[in-house]
């Protein structure tokens, strides 16, 4: 049963990863005034399906100056870190329940660094290296601030178990008493998972595609997949832990959904950042307010113990 479920689960990711793209093509070309797909089938409902067809069934190329194996293994890599993840899923019952869902979700996506330096190097390219020494660089500096915020909360529950967020927050949401630190880990879920304003790693300017420039076909697929499914675990995560985690709810898959909305609301609106401002705004912005706010945490700790031991 186990294992029936998380396959299902898996299904319904690479679903909604499909049903992700036409969401963020469409609300991309409405805010641009135009229409966007909506010949294949209904209103384009079937574009995804589409697309998926064209990328795997195209002729699959390599540069001669790859590494060919680990060219062609790296996709599959990044495909199955970010599918692998999902196993922190909350479930009520017949799935497994980590009792230390947080640590694995650390080590989790500290594994997505490898993907992203063996899909730069094995390629052989100037610019693929480029992009992925820029893609590490960002994602190691604000996965400091990511594993603070969530030590924060894990310093207030005394728990590593993702479902204890929802206990929790039964009577009040974290982002009440913790506003400014919601608008930091969002920031810092977009520059997680090489969103814009932080997508460094695909500068169209100047990188052509970064890291991924030689895949084309069923690779870049894979890779296009991989991303788009890190960002609706992170927009997951980010209910759980801020939004009140009611997992059970309809209205929790609402503001997942709305989540996913707004990092293609931010994509349309700001432009990218410069290298050396993403830099300082991760040292020497987000770093500083996070261990700031290990004070506040520790107040609110102590007013918790006060309340119930003494």
């Amino acid at each position: 049963m186990y294992f029936l479920t998380c396959i299902f689960m898996l299904i319904m990711v690479l679903i909604s990863v499909g049903f992700f793209t036409l969401l963020e093509r469409k609300v991309l070309s409405y805010m641009q005034l135009r229409k966007g797909p909506n010949k294949v089938g209904y209103l384009g409902l079937l574009q995804p399906f589409s697309d998926g067809f064209k990328l795997f069934f195209k002729e699959n190329i390599f540069p001669l100056n790859s590494n060919y194996v680990i060219y062609y293994l790296c996709p599959i890599f990044s495909l199955l870190q970010s599918l692998f993840v999902w196993c922190l899923f909350p479930y009520y019952a017949n799935c497994l329940n980590f009792i230390f869902g947080f640590i694995f979700f650390l080590c989790c996506s500290s594994l997505g660094v490898y993907g992203l330096i063996i899909c730069g190097w094995s390629s052989n390219s100037i610019y693929s290296i480029l992009g992925c020494l820029r893609s590490v660089s960002q994602a190691i500096s604000y996965e400091v601030s990511i594993s603070l915020i969530l030590f924060f909360y894990f310093f207030l529950l005394n728990s590593y178990n993702l479902v204890d967020y929802c206990y929790f927050q039964s009577d009040v949401w974290f982002i009440f008493f913790s506003f400014p630190l919601f608008f930091c880990w969002l920031s810092c879920c977009m520059a997680e998972t090489n969103r814009s304003p932080f997508d460094f790693s695909e500068g169209e300017s100047e990188l052509v595609s970064g890291f991924n420039v030689e895949y084309g076909g069923g690779g870049f697929a894979l890779l296009f997949i991989s991303e788009y499914s890190s960002i609706i675990f992170m927009s997951m995560l980010t209910v759980l832990v801020f939004l009140g985690g009611d997992f059970y709810s309809f209205y929790f898959y609402l503001k997942v959904v709305f989540l996913c909305f707004f990092f293609i609301w931010v994509r349309s609106s700001l432009p990218r950042y410069r290298y050396d401002k993403l830099m300082y705004l991760a040292w020497k912005g987000y770093l500083p307010i996070s261990l700031n706010y290990l004070f506040f945490f520790l107040f609110i700790k102590f007013l918790i113990f006060y309340h119930f031991f003494l």
